[in-house]
């Protein structure tokens, strides 16, 4: 992994093709909510497929908690597709082939020369792509669980929501005069149903 990748630093914005084959870039897709973003080894590795299993079982919850979460894979179209609806995933899988995301982070698995994956790492971002925590999963315990990835995301979403006490001094009293900037949705009302839609 490039020096410079570590937490308090930003993941770069990195634009590709995701499973329906539109381009579509980190930024875009995390908009300004917390993010996981997993690179994955591919639809080959058990180990992969069960890390997928274990998101989608949380997916409900990253739903509700305003966290997106996006995959990138060195896997073509095709096989993209296989993992993204073996999983039963519904978010954005990203294609690389090209393994520009693994040349620019130096995140080759270079133990594995028959599949050249990219070591499977696992980042919590926060907006901006600010990296927040990494995991590298190159043994399967060093990737994050349920556990981990709650404990991370309360932390970020703890430092991103102005309101994430609403019993703090001066909330209720800004909502009562009808300053709500400082309240989700209503701080970014036109973004959030532009982005939930």
């Amino acid at each position: 992994m490039r020096s410079d990748i570590r937490p308090g630093a930003r993941l770069p914005d990195f634009t590709l093709p995701d499973h329906t084959g539109t381009p579509r870039s980190l930024s875009s897709i995390q908009s300004d909510n917390p993010m996981i973003l997993v690179l994955s080894r591919g639809n080959f590795c058990p180990k992969d497929r069960q890390q997928h299993r274990m998101l989608v079982a949380l997916e409900p919850e990253i739903e509700v908690a305003y966290t997106r979460i996006a995959t990138i894979s060195t896997d073509d179209q095709l096989e993209l597709n296989e993992m993204r609806t073996g999983a039963g995933a519904h978010w954005p899988f990203l294609s690389d082939p090209e393994r520009t995301v693994q040349k620019d982070l130096d995140v080759q698995e270079y133990t594995d020369p028959h599949h050249n994956p990219m070591v499977p790492y696992t980042f919590v971002l926060e907006p901006g792509l600010l990296i927040y925590a990494m995991y590298n999963g190159y043994w399967y315990w060093g990737r994050p669980g349920p556990e981990d990835l709650r404990r991370d995301l309360r932390e970020v979403t703890k430092k991103i929501r102005p309101d994430w006490d609403i019993g703090a001094p001066g909330l209720r009293e800004a909502w009562e005069r009808g300053d709500k900037k400082s309240f989700f949705p209503y701080g970014k009302l036109k973004d959030f149903f532009k982005k939930s839609a």
